[in-house]
């Protein structure tokens, strides 16, 4: 079998950057030619062994980050963009689209930014008798994408506040409960926590300095909630310094960040780092055991599982993703190839959907992309209830997986047979750029191939691809 080569050049300059070292400086260092770097900085050569040892050795780096997901999710998400119907003319060959997110991520990043900006600009026009005579009413990115894609690129992995919630547990004494723990932090603050009925799930009063837990919320959201808030007030120094490194565009992308950077912290705290990856692979990532021995939801569970990316002590590169009835993406991520549809839903064929139709079951199924790419999927719905008759319960499915080299360390994968190419189903992120002719759950045609319509023949389809 062929030794896949790796081409890196992106990761090279970016180190170098942060070194503030020259090439020939930084060539020196590694015992290479000015010449070889300046090629393998350019993805015009491979980078050696040699000079994957050099990193390592001299700068302490962490090869493994060599091999991102960055290049992945940027092919996926310009393609998807090139997809909308303003781009008339051909669409670029996927070696081009390769090289841009290899060699020039910064301009592929940047193209994106444009098109988001031109679909916020043409969903303002859209409703325009709303936003006319208004004093907001000019272009700005939407805060809610700018910062899921914040979190999308930083492989859903913050380090600094990940530490920080691993010493906060570890802070803990032995035997007792975090929810506790995080009780007696916030009373050194002179804050308290009390249980009472409420619309709000959350609500801290910052004049009374009293934090409201709603007493029908589950034990683990409760607990969450409450860690949440000690990031908010503890740890807010830390939360505005990262908020300060990510520069987002606007106050609402900021707010909305801090709030995503506090519920990460929770989740940490609450599954700490170490232990939890530990845990997980003790008893083969078993969701309903995790979710015993740390007290959190499902979904909490599965959550933290897609965050394990911390250089040198990497878990499995888990995708995650939760959807609604009508199919839409609430939150999304992955550490895997596997991206998924930055608008609308995704592909019909994929089990999470099926979840809400028999609830309380695990669903298990082996994937292949369009690309040829093959992936163990687990999915499982979730109903949050709102703890009272009257109040609406809220459902969503989640779906959980990883490459189907790692199936092997998931109780779930069990007797699948993972080596039979007929055991996979086909699919694929969005209709607009899968590329498979014959689906019987195509919504629309490809944008990058040339339609047939032969009014005396009907197939799966009313047209047929060339």
């Amino acid at each position: 079998m062929a030794v896949q080569k790796l081409y890196a050049g992106a990761k090279l300059r970016e180190l170098r950057g942060r070194l503030s070292l020259t090439q020939k400086a930084f060539a020196d260092k590694l015992g290479i030619s000015l010449p070889y770097l300046n090629q393998m900085e350019n993805n015009n050569r491979p980078v050696s062994t040699a000079v994957v040892l050099g990193l390592a050795q001299e700068f302490g780096f962490d090869v493994t980050e060599l091999q991102t997901g960055d290049e992945a999710r940027l092919v996926s998400d310009m393609r998807e963009a090139l997809a909308d119907p303003i781009f008339t003319g051909p669409a670029p060959a996927l070696a081009d689209l390769r090289l841009a997110a290899a060699n020039a991520p910064s301009l592929a990043r940047a193209f994106l930014d444009l098109h988001a900006g031109y679909r916020q600009t043409h969903e303002r026009l859209a409703s325009l008798d709303e936003a006319l005579g208004r004093e907001d009413a000019r272009l700005q990115p939407s805060p809610w994408e700018e910062v899921r894609d914040f979190f999308h690129y930083c492989d859903n992995y913050i380090d600094a506040v990940d530490r920080s919630a691993e010493r906060f547990a570890q802070r803990c004494m032995p035997g007792m409960p975090i929810m506790e723990h995080a009780r007696q932090t916030l009373a050194g603050d002179g804050v308290k926590v009390v249980f009472a009925e409420g619309d709000a799930i959350r609500h801290y009063d910052a004049a009374q300095k009293t934090l409201t837990i709603s007493q029908h919320a589950t034990e683990a959201t409760q607990t969450f909630q409450t860690l949440l808030q000690v990031a908010l007030i503890i740890q807010d120094q830390l939360l505005e310094a990262t908020l300060d490194l990510a520069r987002f565009q606007s106050d609402e992308a900021r707010a909305i960040a801090k709030v995503g950077l506090a519920n990460y912290f929770a989740g940490a705290a609450l599954m700490p780092y170490q232990a939890f990856l530990k845990a997980a692979q003790d008893c083969r990532h078993d969701l309903e055991v995790l979710s015993r021995q740390f007290g959190a939801s499902l979904e909490q569970v599965a959550h933290r599982l897609s965050t394990m990316q911390r250089p040198g002590e990497k878990g499995i590169p888990f995708f995650f993703v939760r959807v609604d009835q009508a199919g839409t993406i609430t939150k999304r991520h992955s550490a895997t190839t596997l991206q998924f549809a930055r608008y609308g839903g995704a592909c019909p064929l994929w089990n999470v959907h099926q979840a809400f139709e028999l609830p309380g079951q695990f669903l298990r199924q082996l994937a292949e992309t369009p690309d040829g790419a093959r992936y163990f999927c687990l999915a499982r719905d979730v109903s949050k209830s709102g703890g009272a008759y009257h109040t609406p319960t809220r459902r969503y499915a989640i779906g959980l997986g990883c490459e189907v080299r790692h199936a092997g360390a998931l109780v779930y994968a069990d007797h699948m047979d993972i080596h039979s190419a007929e055991a996979y189903a086909p699919i694929g992120i969005s209709c607009r750029i899968c590329e498979r002719r014959n689906c019987h759950q195509r919504s629309v045609p490809p944008l990058e191939r040339q339609l047939r319509v032969d009014p005396d023949t009907r197939g799966l389809l009313p047209y047929q691809l060339d």
